[in-house]
């Protein structure tokens, strides 16, 4: 393979090039695949490719053997974090490693920098909390809830799911559980596969990634958010670290335990004995009280024996429709810079590195370029500060 530099050409090593690309975010973009077709490219299109990949460009003239220890290197960093399996609820959905690869390399140096500028950090008391299943789901759940500080009631008084949702991180983030959600413009990679979410491993500071968007299973955000959220709040005390997928409306009778005990966490089974639930307009209800989706309801209500399988296929059914045929607004404004910022770096690792910076632990530069991706300057951080209030 050659490349064309100055009207010169310079050969490379094929192998080389694949390797470094063919698992990356770069190898369905139309410089790769011309490349690999024509065996040349442009210095130009090369050095663009390795920038949005994350490699080196020296490594594309680099001999075979110092590229492999190099991807072994980079392979063995990520695993650390997030496992390559995908753990699945219920589906076949699977995320490969370069899906998430950049996203979950930015919230390594995250960590990074959390546990280097930060000396109040402790070992993490969530982190493998569940790892020994307690003899019923009810314990494990009520271990985690009072682990975490949970208040089950004042997360049904908030008026609205997006309110609970930002009640459960806040007792995540007191737990240094960092929670990052998807903002579209303010990660180093776009998310072009439907997933939940993923766990990335630390003993002081570990993260959850949250998506957002359509998951394509016709549940309202804010109410699958917290399912999902709270599904891997337990997947962290289980001690499993990898993206994470789920099908919310599946009825299939082995879900697995960790499953259930979310169920039990946000719809106990003792307090779900009293709803009643004659009709999908119940089930709503519930829902709202529970602050999850009417089918995560409607399906805890069948693993629990208060609906027949033909009737909570039934409810779902006519969930689904009424989902579908609700007018959708698509949100075209992007959110100002510092509230993407925290969103997606999380307001707990945010405020922690702001104090470094303010104590002199951490340079400004520092944390512009690791916490805020270089999306807003020095002089924007003040702005920044209110936003966390």
């Amino acid at each position: 393979m050659r490349v064309m530099i100055a009207g010169k050409s310079v050969p490379i090593n094929r192998s080389v090039f694949v390797d470094l690309l063919e698992n990356s975010v770069v190898n369905g973009r139309a410089p790769y695949i011309q490349a690999l077709e024509k065996s040349k490219i442009p210095y130009t299109d090369l050095l663009d490719l390795a920038r949005k990949a994350e490699v080196p460009h020296p490594l594309f003239f680099a001999p075979p053997t110092v590229v492999q220890a190099q991807l072994r290197a980079k392979t063995s960093k990520l695993l650390q974090g997030v496992a390559p399996e995908t753990f699945t609820v219920n589906t076949r959905t699977t995320v490969k490693l370069r899906d998430v690869e950049l996203i979950v390399k930015d919230l390594l140096r995250k960590q990074d920098l959390a546990r280097k500028h930060d000396p109040t950090l402790v070992k993490n008391k969530i982190v493998g909390l569940l790892r020994k299943p307690r003899p019923t789901i009810r314990e494990d759940a009520e271990a985690l809830i009072n682990a975490l500080g949970l208040d089950r009631d004042a997360i049904r008084q908030v008026r609205k799911k997006e309110a609970a949702l930002e009640l459960i991180i806040k007792r995540l983030e007191a737990n240094q559980v960092l929670v990052s959600r998807s903002v579209r413009g303010y990660m180093p990679q776009l998310i072009e596969v439907h997933f939940s979410g993923m766990t990335v491993r630390d003993s002081k500071v570990p993260y959850i990634f949250l998506t957002g968007g359509d998951h394509g299973d016709f549940q309202e955000p804010y109410g699958r958010q917290i399912f999902t959220l709270v599904l891997m709040a337990v997947l962290v005390a289980r001690g499993i670290f990898a993206p994470v997928s789920y099908d919310a409306n599946s009825t299939a009778p082995d879900a697995g335990r960790e499953y259930d005990i979310v169920g039990e966490i946000l719809m106990p089974a003792a307090e779900m004995q009293g709803i009643i639930l004659q009709d999908p307009d119940d089930v709503k209800a519930a829902a709202d009280l529970f602050k999850v989706t009417p089918s995560a309801l409607a399906v805890r209500a069948l693993r629990l024996g208060r609906l027949t399988p033909l009737i909570a296929s039934g409810y779902l059914h006519d969930l689904e429709k009424e989902f579908r045929a609700r007018n959708k607004t698509n949100r075209t404004n992007q959110p100002k810079p510092v509230n993407a910022i925290r969103k997606y770096s999380g307001r707990e690792l945010t405020a922690r590195m702001l104090r470094a910076v303010e104590e002199r632990r951490l340079s400004q530069r520092e944390f512009c370029r690791v916490v805020c991706l270089n999306r807003i300057g020095t002089g924007d951080l003040g702005e920044l500060k209110a936003a966390l209030r």
